[in-house]
This record gives structure tokens, sequence and C-alpha cells, in this order.
């Protein structure tokens, strides 16, 4: 462990110290908050949300850490066991984050008494146009980022981010086999499934879905409207390192009817399984 992570591993654990004494009088063996999103899907959104609840329990007020199934510079993926073995790594009263497939080892441990899970997602169309903007423009270091620079314009970079990349050497699948190995999370009522777009349209009634899904897990006795003025007050955008809009439907904007008929070729069965679309008619 390098002397940043080893420091960095001490200032976490005194918060949670302190954290513990703040609410000493509350259950401290409590399970792990874990916000799991499908790439650019409001990750941070869910994650500033989740560390709300430090505000009225004894849980970290930072992220314990996160983790995504591929290396964002190499594009290498993971091995099955890393997750596993991250997960393994939480203890009580952390709150992580990650972009974790639905594997049958991985769904076994956070579908137990361990975790409090979420997962969030949004529309494909959405996501998709974010991730032009993120590979484009927002982090250089991105493995795909200098191929996406090479393209002719935004319509171009915008074809590759649906139908992904066969020949690019590391595994960049379109748009709709990049969702499949997240399917699983939506079969299990242990992880409450969460539209992006309601947290941006519907907000109050998500919360309050987001605190249910808490509360049956964790026998917190503050009143509803404090945690509810939490988890609200917890939310600014203006933190998150890759917040471009938080703007729901802006797919409609840079679609060209050429692009509609490609992601429907490839994805327009996953918009009626998420529930975005009831046909192809769109």
């Amino acid at each position: 462990m390098s002397l940043k992570s080893s420091i960095r591993s001490i200032l976490y654990q005194t918060e949670k110290g302190i954290q513990r004494i703040r609410f000493g009088s509350q259950p401290q063996d409590l399970p792990t908050l874990l916000g799991i999103s499908f790439p650019k899907s409001g990750t941070h959104l869910l994650d500033q949300i989740l560390l709300g609840f430090a505000n009225v329990a004894p849980y970290a007020k930072r992220l314990h850490s996160f983790y995504a199934e591929y290396e964002g510079e190499s594009g290498v993926k993971h091995a099955p066991e890393q997750a596993v073995a991250w997960l393994d790594s939480l203890r009580a009263r952390d709150v992580a984050s990650a972009h974790l497939f639905a594997r049958p080892e991985t769904v076994a441990r956070v579908c137990s008494p361990k975790f409090v899970p979420y997962f969030i997602f949004r529309d494909p169309r959405d996501v998709v146009v974010s991730h032009v903007f993120y590979v484009t423009d927002m982090e250089t270091r991105h493995v795909h980022h200098e191929y996406y620079q090479s393209l002719a314009d935004f319509n171009a970079r915008l074809n590759v981010s649906i139908l992904g990349r066969p020949d690019a050497g590391v595994e960049f699948p379109n748009i709709a086999e990049r969702f499949i190995p997240y399917l699983g999370w939506l079969d299990h009522p242990e992880v409450l499934s969460l539209h992006f777009e309601d947290l941006i349209n519907n907000r109050a009634a998500t919360l309050n879905r987001i605190i249910d899904h808490f509360l049956a897990r964790v026998p917190l006795q503050t009143p509803r409207n404090p945690i509810l003025d939490s988890l609200e007050s917890s939310i600014n955008p203006t933190r998150s390192p890759t917040f471009r809009s938080g703007k729901t439907g802006e797919w409609k904007k840079y679609f060209t009817d050429d692009h509609k008929r490609t992601f429907k070729n490839v994805a327009g069965d996953l918009l009626i399984r998420l529930g975005y679309e009831k046909n192809n008619d769109w």
C-alpha cells in the first residue's frame, strides 16, 4: 500500500470512529450501503445520496472505495474473483460504489444481510450520448479517448458508442451487450432498482423509496423527514467530476434517423425491457 493510500485509509477509519461516537446510542453493526450503477447512469448522484445517510446514522461520510469491471485507462477486464474479493473487503457502516456485473457469486454476496444494495440505470440512448462526451472531452486517459478524437464528428462517435468497437483489442461491445451483465440485478428484490430519470423528475418519491429500502434493513429510530432532508441536501451536481447536464431525454437532440435505426437494431429490445419504450415505434 502506498503512503497516500495508507493516509487515506487512516483518515477513513478515523472518520468512521468519530461517526461511531457521534451516534453511540444507535446500532453499530450495520450493513454496507452499496450503490451499483451502469456506467454513465448517475453513479455520482447515487453516491451522494447514500452518503447522506451519514447525517442520521453512523455511516462513513465518504466512499470506502469504487470498483469497476474494466480498467478505464487500459480497458482490461477484471477477473470475477476480483469483484468478490472487493465485496468481501467491505465492512459494517461502509458506503461503497461499483460498476458491478450480476454474476451468481456476486449476487449471492450482495443479496446477503451484509449489504443494503441499490442499482441505478438510465435510458441507454442518453447513456451513449453521455459516453461520447465523457470519452472525447472529459477523460483524456480513457482507453478509447484517442480513437474518439480521431473520428470525424459527433455522429461518427455516437455510432461507435452504440455499436462498440469489435476490433479494438479490448472488450467494448455494443450498448445492449454492455448492459446484459447488469440485467440480473433487476430480478432480485433485495436490490432496489432506480431509474436515473426518476431522481431527476420525481425526486421526492424516489428518495422515499430509497429510505424505505434502507429502513427495511436498518432499525433507525430517526423520523422520516430529517432523513429525507439529509438525502436531499447531500445532492450537489457541482461536486461530480463527470457531471455534464443532468437532464433526461437529451438523446433526442443528437440522434439522427440513422442513429435511431442503428440503435433499434442492436438495442430496441433493451429499451422495452427497461421500460423506456413499449415498442420500436419511436
